[in-house]
């Protein structure tokens, strides 16, 4: 079960980023091993068997068990887990540590968006001179492709979040909507519903930074492109056509319920079914679960609607990562750790605790699929999931700057949803605002 405050950062919202996150504050002492030269499986049952301690900084819970099981294999090794805070609070002392040259950890969890921004700062160990790219074909594409950076790997996945469409069937059957398969028929089924109660909302939208990218992504979109230092922002692009277009048409008829997620009034709606719908990553089931028990039976899975009938795109809406330090002088034993954690035996542990997979062995396994959530009516859920883990568009990017870019999403797009500013015009603006920054920090930026 997640907790609340994993709940906010698996989501990816705008994160408030010190600006001691720039390129020009990344650099980092290369101690320990460094990069080397090809480290074997051998080489790493060496260090294993010699022992040693490493730190772990994670919010994650399900690590704990981890770290228990991990312990108990490799008893010369000892795993100091560590909550340094949950998303920019640990993104933040992390950067003060690689400044300080001293009290980084070995093993960082860090989530996708953020994963650019140390790994281009050289903070992080390219995982290559362990065998790491040849555990492509273990993971999901989404969470593969976020790790894979600039010709390296500097993490591996954790979990991922192909996103589905969660609804309140009993509000639906109530009044006669169909599950939308497009979000033409989306917008429809807003209308209608709000037609018919108008203290009802197809969904809830106050200006999400995660939400809106997971859309234009899935659109086929492509605002953010980076080439190492060069980076461009343009959301004038088609994919960010398609969501500005059919999004403004809800914000304009207030079709979109003016409450902010996680909320007590989000809760409330999403058990009252004056919100009907919610457009999330896989790992929502469990939050619906906890926060909202009274309106068990209710909900149920579709997958997600489409931007052109008879497409099956899906994108990734939050995940995390763990990487290496580069400064980490235990280099071998964080891999090895990193591996058990997230490719390995410690990956069930996980799994068993209520994280989302991102290994395609386990998206595939049949005990995975056959899954029966009481909360959804018995549905087979995790049917849905993984074919939208299989469905995510490729080639998305994240700025390597993502967290600062995330933290002026509400002054700029943000503004669209309490005033007459057009969606177009708040996504020009954070483009705008992205670019400056980016140009301010050294990088070559443009449109």
């Amino acid at each position: 079960m997640r907790t609340k405050a994993v709940r906010h950062t698996l989501r990816g919202l705008g994160l408030v980023c010190a600006a001691a996150l720039a390129l020009t504050a990344c650099s980092s002492s290369t101690t320990g091993s460094g990069d080397g030269g090809p480290v074997s499986a051998s080489g790493l049952d060496t260090a294993l068997s010699q022992g040693g301690s490493i730190t772990v900084w994670a919010w994650e819970p399900t690590l704990k068990q981890v770290v228990t099981d991990f312990e108990a294999k490799y008893p010369k090794v000892h795993v100091n887990l560590v909550n340094a805070g949950t998303g920019d609070k640990q993104y933040t002392a992390l950067q003060n540590a690689v400044q300080a040259g001293n009290g980084a950890p070995d093993v960082a969890q860090i989530e996708y968006y953020a994963l650019g921004q140390f790994a281009l700062g050289k903070s992080l160990q390219d995982l290559s001179k362990y065998g790491a790219p040849d555990l492509s074909k273990q993971y999901s594409p989404g969470p593969w492709t976020s790790v894979s950076i600039n010709g390296g790997v500097y993490a591996l996945p954790m979990d991922s979040g192909p996103m589905a469409l969660f609804y309140n069937k009993k509000v639906f059957d109530k009044y006669d909507l169909t599950v939308p398969t497009t979000w033409d028929q989306y917008v429809d089924d807003a209308r209608k519903l709000h037609a018919a109660d108008p203290n009802a909302y197809i969904t809830n939208d106050t200006g999400d930074a995660g939400f809106t990218t997971s859309m234009i992504w899935q659109a086929g979109g492509h605002p953010y492109k980076v080439n190492g230092t060069k980076v461009s922002v343009d959301f004038t692009d088609p994919g960010s056509a398609k969501f500005t277009d059919t999004w403004q048409k809800l914000v304009s008829e207030h079709l979109v319920a003016p409450v902010s997620s996680w909320s007590d009034q989000w809760y409330k709606g999403l058990g009252d079914g004056s919100i009907a719908t919610l457009a999330m990553g896989a790992w929502m089931p469990a939050n619906l679960a906890s926060g909202v028990p009274t309106a068990s039976g209710d909900w149920r899975v579709a997958p997600l609607p489409q931007w052109r009938q008879g497409q099956s795109a899906s994108s990734e809406n939050g995940g995390s990562s763990l990487a290496v330090m580069k400064s980490s002088a235990h280099q071998d034993l964080a891999y090895a750790f990193l591996k058990f954690a997230n490719a390995g035996d410690g990956a069930q542990d996980r799994i068993k605790g209520g994280a989302f997979p991102a290994t395609t062995a386990d998206l595939n396994s049949q005990a995975f699929l056959d899954t029966a959530f009481p909360y959804f009516g018995g549905q087979q859920a995790n049917k849905i999931f993984s074919d939208s883990a299989k469905s995510v568009v490729t080639g998305w990017q994240y700025l390597p700057y993502q967290v600062y870019a995330n933290s002026v999403f509400n002054d700029t797009v943000g503004k669209a949803y309490v005033s007459s500013t057009p969606l177009a015009s708040g996504l020009k603006a954070w483009q705008d605002a992205s670019v400056k920054y980016g140009t301010g920090q050294g990088f070559t930026t443009g449109q």
